[in-house]
């Protein structure tokens, strides 16, 4: 499982927590991954839209602009399943060599 894979893993499993925006998103990931740019979250998140994993829409305006706020579709749930299944097949057979 890549780097990729692991990513856009966490971030469907926040979607599937419920709808987040954007941000929200990526300080919960920042704070796990700090050396993760910002831009590649973003990237992620645009990437998982445009494959449709994942909806953007505009939320309630505050003080500032709009928030950005992402759903899970059914498409998105589905990947979500595959790469949590991925997940834990790796890690069984990391840890099957001793690796923990």
């Amino acid at each position: 499982m890549l780097k990729k894979d692991i990513l856009e893993l966490c971030l469907l499993h926040l979607l599937s927590q419920g709808d987040q925006y954007g941000y929200e998103m990526l300080t919960r990931l920042h704070d796990i991954f700090p050396d993760t740019r910002e831009s590649v979250i973003y990237a992620a998140l645009r990437g998982l839209c445009k494959e449709g994993l994942t909806e953007k829409y505009e939320g309630q305006v505050s003080a500032g602009p709009a928030r950005k706020y992402y759903r899970i579709t059914e498409a998105g749930q589905a990947r979500y399943a595959a790469l949590l299944e991925q997940w834990r097949a790796m890690r069984q057979a990391v840890e099957a060599l001793g690796v923990v």
